[in-house]
């Protein structure tokens, strides 16, 4: 049974991904993020703004695609996927979800210098007014019959902006789960639990 990587804190601070960036060369320069009277309101690519997902509007990026988004200032990282167009601002390449900038400790400040890295290109893909289908998947992160080595990964995750609930079946078996991922967000997800060693994940649909 596979045990639980040794419990750090990793918020994408220093990692490396094995995705290519499909030749974009990085950008530098202001972030900012956008919160508030914003949520809700539709994106550019007709999706819902949350501000608790990681997303973020970029002004040429096609749609979905996922970057690594390192503050120069806390040297931490995040990866959010491109689903609006901005920022509007002269000098701003980036404008980032509340939760990102809260990832990289920009809250505060509300700005920030980055380098913005394309880890996969998306599709460019838009919706109707209707919005994306609302359907939700789970990630099984692990299976554990050691309970220590279950709660390893639950700080784990918890301490990297996750949220893992637990299922134990008749036998003891402890199934550690990400629920209510939207589809849009799955590769997303699966790319930062890579990061942090869960490799061998199951999607529960």
């Amino acid at each position: 049974m596979r045990k639980a990587p040794a419990l750090f804190f990793l918020f994408f601070s220093t990692f490396a991904l094995a995705v290519q960036a499909n030749g974009q060369q990085p950008e530098e320069g202001l972030a900012s993020y956008y919160a508030g009277k914003f949520q809700g309101r539709l994106t550019a690519n007709g999706e819902i703004f949350d501000t608790n997902r990681f997303t973020a509007a970029h002004k040429t990026l096609p749609f979905h695609t996922i970057v690594k988004v390192t503050s120069e200032t806390s040297g931490k990282s995040v990866l959010v996927r491109i689903n609006d167009r901005g920022p509007f601002v002269s000098g701003r390449i980036i404008d980032l979800s509340r939760a990102a900038a809260d990832a990289i400790d920009m809250v505060g400040t509300g700005l920030a210098f980055v380098t913005v890295k394309v880890v996969e290109l998306g599709n460019g893909r838009t919706y109707h007014k209707t919005g994306p289908p609302s359907r939700t998947v789970a990630i099984q992160v692990g299976a554990f019959n050691d309970e220590n080595n279950a709660n390893d990964a639950i700080r784990l995750l918890e301490s990297n902006r996750l949220k893992p609930v637990v299922e134990t079946n008749t036998g003891g078996l402890k199934r550690v789960l990400i629920p209510g991922i939207m589809e849009d967000d799955l590769k997303l997800t699966r790319l930062k639990l890579e990061v942090l060693g869960f490799t061998d994940v199951l999607v529960r649909r």
